[in-house]
């Protein structure tokens, strides 16, 4: 069960942090006319979402139900207030579930590109049915990047670890496919696909359970999300002291492997993830600046046990059972209070862990 009874109470940071991704760079007409009072959209669905960290899911609602009042809404405003509405229905329960998802489709109905969704804060059930809406739709890629920025996902890795360190570490390739996702988003050059929406296409192409992630499996996925560079690549562990990584980078449009990145040494798993995204960046002709390079030196964790514990969340997570996602990612940052993915996805999941 989903259903959140628990009296959890969530710090506004991350959901502020949330709130200005529903905000755009020019003002809407119903925004501006609400600016001298304080009540512009983005306002009051910052209120709503504060309702949804507190638990309060029906205050919130009728927080953003009001604004569907509103004259002169805009089409991101309309998307906006949707969205902040099917997270809170969704929020109060299985019943809701129905409800929630024809918020959803109302979003759809506005544009399923209007502004790039899903975002971090949508529970992952939530993000699931949006991509079986939007591919309904013809929709599963929306624009082209802008210039010069390089579209790329990155597949789960392969565990070729041997004895004890092939089950100590079957979920970790799973983290080190979403850690790479982030890193990579952190530099400006490339748009990162959704570690989920790749999911979402093994899924449907019935190849998620095969269990091998090959260059013809990585250049099928990639034509269909519309990227540029697919990546994949395994970790092998025979011993407490050796470890290695390889990660190879695919043109889908010519099939051609374009670059490989090989790491050795101890089984250090996130500082070999931070050098291969170094590496790789500039082998794929990406020039890493200060700014950017301080960036990816920032978060991951040198505990494997931490990271076993993300990978745990990450797998609960994807499972809908967000109370032991919850207790796993909360785990992974008691252990390494530098751990900021894990931060990340335990603010996330902390109003649904009932």
């Amino acid at each position: 069960m989903r259903r959140n009874t628990a009296s959890h109470r969530l710090s506004h940071i991350p959901v502020i942090a949330a709130v200005i991704c529903l905000l755009w760079a020019m003002p809407s007409l119903a925004q501006e006319e609400a600016t001298s009072s304080g009540e512009s959209v983005a306002d009051r669905l910052a209120l709503a979402l504060d309702h949804y960290n507190d638990l309060d899911y029906d205050l919130g609602l009728d927080v953003a139900q009001a604004l569907l009042e509103r004259d002169n809404l805009t089409a991101d405003d309309s998307v906006a207030i949707y969205e902040v509405m099917a997270i809170l229905t969704y929020a109060k329960g299985e019943t809701y579930l129905q409800q929630s998802i024809r918020y959803l489709n109302k979003i759809s109905q506005i544009g399923p590109c209007v502004v790039p969704m899903p975002r971090d804060i949508w529970p992952q059930e939530l993000r699931d049915t949006w991509y079986g809406i939007i591919k309904n739709e013809g929709a599963l890629t929306c624009d082209e990047p802008k210039a010069n920025v390089k579209t790329i996902a990155i597949m789960e890795f392969d565990n070729f670890s041997a004895g004890e360190y092939q089950e100590k570490l079957g979920l970790i390739s799973k983290g080190l496919a979403d850690f790479f996702a982030y890193d990579f988003s952190k530099i400006s050059d490339f748009k990162v696909i959704e570690r989920d929406k790749i999911d979402f296409i093994l899924d449907e192409i019935e190849l998620q359970q095969s269990g091998k992630v090959d260059k013809a499996t990585a250049v099928r996925v990639g034509k269909i999300l519309g990227a540029r560079y697919m990546v994949f690549g395994s970790i092998t562990q025979l011993d407490d002291d050796n470890a290695r990584m390889v990660i190879r980078a695919v043109n889908v449009e010519t099939s051609e492997i374009v670059a490989q990145v090989d790491q050795e040494g101890k089984p250090e798993y996130s500082k070999m993830e931070k050098a291969a995204v170094k590496e790789l960046a500039e082998k794929l002709d990406v020039t890493l600046g200060d700014e950017t390079l301080g960036k990816l030196d920032e978060g991951g964790t040198e505990s494997v046990d931490a990271t076993t514990y993300y990978a745990m969340g990450l797998q609960h997570m994807d499972e809908y059972e967000y109370g032991k996602a919850y207790e796993y990612f909360k785990r992974a940052y008691e252990l390494d209070s530098g751990f900021t993915e894990a931060k990340r996805k335990m603010e996330i999941y902390r109003p649904l862990a009932g």
